[in-house]
């Protein structure tokens, strides 16, 4: 008899599946700590120079969610010229958020000399062209934090830099860019909006992570 995947209850999940999850979430989020209690306590096999990289990654990450974007580049760059050379869009994320930091610090002439030296050549693409001049267009407000363009300043914006940056470094570690977690949510969400539009009105409603874990 075929599966009927709305049955998805009567499945059974083996414990090592979920502990491999749980352990990609950990070490793609480079939750060093909790990464090693949690093999402690599961007796699980540790993964191979997990420990090296992830600290590499760490430090990356985090130098770039606080702003410190020509820090992240340099480290990054010691890894490989390859990661960033091969990403325009990546470096040009990562240099606006040394940008956005100078203008914070009300640098305007550096921030102006260096949007000029190290921005502007992204310029001659299209693709740039856009954002490019919202970042220039911060420096014609004395706060910046209260013009149209805040979201370049906010944290959510180095998350995203940060989050697309500790991509980058796993798949040139030929390292899954996405963890298990969220490529099953990925596939949950595909597979219900299918479900949803073979069966119409009488189908399930699309997935929604958010109703999900409050089921």
């Amino acid at each position: 008899m075929d599966l009927d995947p709305r049955q998805y209850e009567n499945h059974a999940i083996n414990d090592n599946d979920i502990n491999n999850i749980v352990l990609s979430y950990l070490i793609h989020n480079c939750y060093k700590e909790s990464v090693e209690s949690f093999i402690a306590c599961t007796g699980m096999k540790q993964p191979a120079d997990y420990l090296e990289n992830m600290e590499k990654r760490k430090r990356i990450f985090h130098f770039a969610l606080e702003g410190n974007a020509l820090k992240a580049i340099e480290l990054t760059e010691q890894l490989s010229q390859d990661i960033l050379e091969n990403n325009k869009g990546l470096q040009f994320d990562l240099l606006s958020l040394h940008f956005v930091e100078l203008v914070c610090s009300r640098k305007c002439t550096e921030a102006l000399e260096f949007a000029q030296t190290k921005l502007s050549p992204f310029g001659k693409e299209d693709k740039y062209m856009e954002k490019l001049e919202d970042f220039m267009a911060l420096l014609a407000y004395k706060e910046p934090e209260k013009s149209p363009m805040f979201h370049l300043l906010s944290f959510e914006y180095r998350q995203q830099v940060a989050d697309s940056l500790n991509r980058a470094i796993l798949a040139h570690l030929n390292l899954p860019s996405y963890t298990a977690m969220e490529r099953l949510i990925q596939q949950a969400t595909v597979v219900r909006q299918c479900l949803s539009q073979e069966a119409g009105k009488d189908g399930p409603p699309p997935f929604s992570l958010k109703d999900f874990l409050k089921s």
